[in-house]
């Protein structure tokens, strides 16, 4: 199946190094390119796209405004976005995954940490390397969550069990499927039939919106150094 690849930027240069690069790719293609976020959303339902590279900082409706309009539509639950940052953790990464992207990547990314970066989110898993992740948690213990759905997480975490909350906590450690299992030892399968039944019961959309449920809970509270 080819990966149907939207690019969302304001600069025409970054767009166009992007397409050859994504072009070049057997299993990939580019199948439209935004100046901005209004666009990239309607492109995004048009060329039903698969994954949307989305620059944070854009001119009228930018990345993390198109990236929440995009995770609200039904008709885009498909579609996974991928942030583009100057530096892998900054402060707009953690508003950026709670806005329901599948994950970030700097700028300054190898090519093949890019195209990895795409077949990594259509495939529906979380893009947080462990230092990224490290930087992830110790934003959310900075700033907290003032909004009130910290109670309303925790109260939805009562409907895993026992070994999904546990499966949740090795998740939220940007562990895989292979690592949690051996963690855990049970088979990759079972992880897998785990990780799906608490993304169903807590309506993640994939891995990386179970770290934020996790950390905006409590479940995880990791020590920071």
């Amino acid at each position: 199946m080819t990966i149907r690849v939207l690019l969302a930027d304001d600069q025409a240069l970054l767009r166009s190094a992007f397409r050859v690069l994504v072009d070049s790719e057997s299993d990939m293609e580019v199948v439209g390119e935004a100046s901005d976020g209004a666009e990239a959303v309607r492109l995004a339902r048009e060329e039903r796209a698969d994954v949307v590279l989305m620059d944070i900082r854009m001119p009228g409706t930018d990345g993390l405004a198109a990236t929440r309009l995009i995770s609200a539509d039904p008709a885009l639950a498909q579609v996974r976005v991928v942030m583009l940052t100057t530096f892998e953790v900054d402060e707009y990464v953690v508003q950026s995954l709670r806005a329901g992207a599948s994950g970030f990547l700097g700028k300054g990314s190898e090519p093949d940490e890019l195209l990895n970066a795409i077949r990594v989110a259509a495939g529906g898993d979380a893009l947080l390397s462990p230092a990224a992740t490290k930087g992830l948690i110790a934003k959310f213990l900075a700033q907290g969550d003032d909004d009130g759905r910290e109670p309303a997480r925790s109260e939805r975490l009562a409907a895993l069990t026992v070994r999904e909350r546990e499966v949740l906590v090795q998740v939220a450690g940007g562990h895989s499927n292979d690592e949690i299992a051996e963690r855990l030892e049970v088979s990759p399968l079972t992880v897998k039939t785990h990780v799906n039944r608490a993304m169903a019961k807590l309506r993640a959309r994939d891995r990386a919106q179970l770290v934020v449920i996790a950390y905006e809970s409590g479940l995880v509270r990791p020590r920071v150094e």
